[in-house]
This record gives C-alpha cells, structure tokens and sequence, in this order.
C-alpha cells in the first residue's frame, strides 16, 4: 500500500503554500486561486499554526456575512488540524479524510511540517497503485513477467 511518502516524492520540488494569519481572508483567496489550490496554510511567524479552505469561507464568511477584504484569516482560520506521516497510509488518509470530512491533511514529521496532501493526492495515488497492480496481473495471466 503506497503512503504519504510517495505522494510527497512525486510532489518534490513544489513549495507549501501558506499565508499569514494577519493576511485578509481576500489575499488568501487571492493564493489559493493563484496557485488553482483549495486550501492554503496559516503562519505566525515561522510557525505553522491553521489551516484556511474554501469551506472555511464559505460558511465563515459567506454565511455570516463577514467582509473577505477586512477579515484576517487568522479569525477564521481551523486551528485544530488532523495530521499525518510521511509512514501514514494512504488509505488510513482516506479514513481521516473521511470521518473528519476534510480535504487536505498537513503532514508531521518529528514536529515539523514536510508538506500538505490533498483529496486529490490521494486519489490520483490509488489510481496509479490499481493500474500498476492490474498490469502485473495481466503480465502473470500472460505468462510474461513475475509479480513485482
């Protein structure tokens, strides 16, 4: 079973996106459209300390009729994030995922951020374990090649 080791190789190279908590909930839509994500990562300083999604706004803003432009994210912000190893599993991703009905999980190691994964991740990465696991059958089934 893949973890989130291997979804982070694949994404070597890509920086963590992340916006101040001071910023205004506009400048972090703003981020997230700019780099076509939907989430980004809250800081004070050089701490890593929310979490801020389209769902957020959506009902922290929207539904309450809060002002985007004048609205820090750190207000609304998720400060409670479930986290995840670079040894988690991608299916026990898709169990937090689910029973937290989230998204996006921060990944922890030894205390520090390594990276965010996504929904998306997650699935692209069973989707590539599938294909990789039918095409070994298919090669045993034909007699050309030993399960790997």
């Amino acid at each position: 079973m893949p973890t989130v080791r291997d979804i982070l190789k694949k994404k070597e190279g890509k920086p963590i996106i992340s916006v101040a908590s001071t910023d205004t909930v506009f400048r972090a839509l703003e981020v997230m459209a700019e780099h076509n994500i939907g989430a980004v990562l809250v800081t004070e300083g050089d701490r890593y300390v929310g979490i801020f999604s389209e769902r957020d706004y959506a009902r922290k803003i929207i539904l309450k009729g809060l002002e985007s432009k004048k609205t820090p994210v750190g207000d609304i912000m998720t400060r409670e994030m479930v986290t995840v190893t670079p040894a988690t599993t991608v299916e026990q991703c898709m169990e937090l995922m689910t029973k937290y009905h989230i998204r996006h999980l921060p990944v922890v190691e030894q205390e520090h951020l390594t990276g965010l994964i996504s929904i998306g991740d997650v699935v692209h990465s069973i989707i590539s374990d599938q294909k990789s696991y039918i095409e070994n059958l298919e090669e045993y089934i034909h007699g050309t090649s030993i399960l790997r």
